[in-house]
């Protein structure tokens, strides 16, 4: 949707207030780039704003000011620069494999002056976990089933930190299914939570998953 829409517009404003203008940018440099970069599909340029950008700013709701946050398989940017624009008082590191990936990140980073830190990296190898663990917050979307990511991600966050999983429909179903591995890793039982509730016409949906402290996950065995 575009931002010329006055439900949008209105949406952008209260996500985003004095740093819309950032927002913008992140936008048009998706619309430019996204697709020739393989970063978004040719259908998603016009719901950049509903279904991707607004969608992962309203997930900060489930952080607490000045968090350490760990954005795991950032590719285009998602959740994290919206988050980073958002709510600057995050501290935020964008993990992402792919060199191309890193590079337009980086390029994103610099146009829009965020002061985010850009890893080349995944959250299961051990030089990232012992440079970028303990983190307050570790977020995804888009990235794996819960199973995995509770097994990559995890480790990544702090005892008594939080797992922020961006799901969809899926989310009850993924819980029922992956409910034992996200406890073998280290999980508390998962919660659903709907983010943006009073400004999206349809909020984000995420799992959150505490990370138990070792004391507390070997009383539960």
């Amino acid at each position: 949707m575009s931002l010329e829409q006055a439900a949008v517009r209105e949406a952008a404003e209260r996500v985003f207030g004095a740093h819309l203008d950032q927002a913008v940018g992140y936008v048009e440099l998706l619309e430019r780039h996204g697709v020739e970069r393989g970063l978004i599909g040719p259908r998603e340029v016009e719901r950049l704003w509903e279904r991707h950008v607004l969608n992962s700013a309203v997930i900060g709701e489930q952080m607490p000011e000045g968090a350490r946050v760990v954005d795991v398989g950032s590719g285009a940017g998602l959740p994290g620069v919206p988050l980073a624009i958002a709510r600057p008082d995050l501290d935020i590191v964008l993990l992402e494999p792919m060199a191309r990936r890193v590079d337009w990140l980086a390029e994103v980073a610099e146009k829009l002056e965020l002061p985010i830190t850009i890893v080349r990296g995944r959250a299961e190898e051990r030089p990232v976990r012992e440079q970028h663990g303990g983190a307050d917050i570790v977020t995804a979307r888009a990235v794996a089933p819960l199973a995995r990511l509770a097994d990559w991600c995890l480790p990544l966050v702090r005892p008594d930190g939080f797992l922020v999983a961006l799901k969809g429909a899926s989310a009850a179903d993924e819980i029922e299914r992956d409910g034992a591995a996200i406890e073998k890793a280290g999980g508390a039982a998962p919660l659903i939570v709907e983010c943006g509730s009073d400004v999206l016409e349809v909020p984000s949906t995420v799992v959150k998953v505490r990370r138990l402290p070792p004391k507390a996950r070997s009383r539960k065995r």
